[in-house]
């Protein structure tokens, strides 16, 4: 009778517990979208533009083209060796980035090009490439970055004195 009550008693436990957890810990970042599990964005081009390879640690992209022309990719892990995959958008057209890939979209018209972007996360993040090697403050070892990149150090201190795009102003 008592592995009975023992039973009973861890399962009452185990129920308890499970029902008592935070269902969105973003929520505490972002309490005027309390109804949303996600953001949505408006993306401009300006012809010839260009969203710089980036990621979103914490979120899926799909993105919408409502006007012009974008090409658009993202690489894959290296699990699955580094593919790379494009697409040409046109007006209607839609793609998916997964969480966490690097990925692009440049406008290939003459004219401006806006697209709206939904993502799975109140607070995916957005972390671009080129400022999170070239741009960090302190900046990474030049040693380090040569031997990534088999390089030489010219043009690590060259990179790192650049202007790099930021995707988030």
């Amino acid at each position: 009778m008592k592995v009975v009550y023992f039973l009973v008693a861890i399962l009452a436990l185990t129920s308890s517990l499970v029902s008592a957890y935070d269902p969105s810990p973003l929520q505490d970042f972002c309490v005027a979208a309390k109804e949303k599990d996600g953001a949505l964005a408006r993306i401009d081009f300006a012809p010839k533009g260009l969203n710089a390879p980036h990621t979103h640690p914490r979120g899926t992209e799909i993105l919408i083209v409502l006007e012009g022309t974008l090409y658009v990719g993202f690489v894959t892990s290296n699990q699955d060796g580094n593919r790379l995959f494009t697409k040409v958008l046109n007006k209607g057209d839609v793609f998916v980035f997964p969480i966490g890939l690097i990925h692009f979209q440049m406008n290939m018209g003459n004219g401006n090009a806006v697209a709206i972007a939904g993502l799975s996360s109140q607070n995916p993040g957005a972390i671009t490439i080129a400022n999170a090697l070239f741009k960090v403050n302190p900046p990474i070892s030049s040693e380090v970055l040569t031997k990534a990149f088999q390089v030489d150090k010219t043009i690590i201190d060259y990179l790192q004195k650049q202007s790099w795009y930021d995707n988030n102003n």
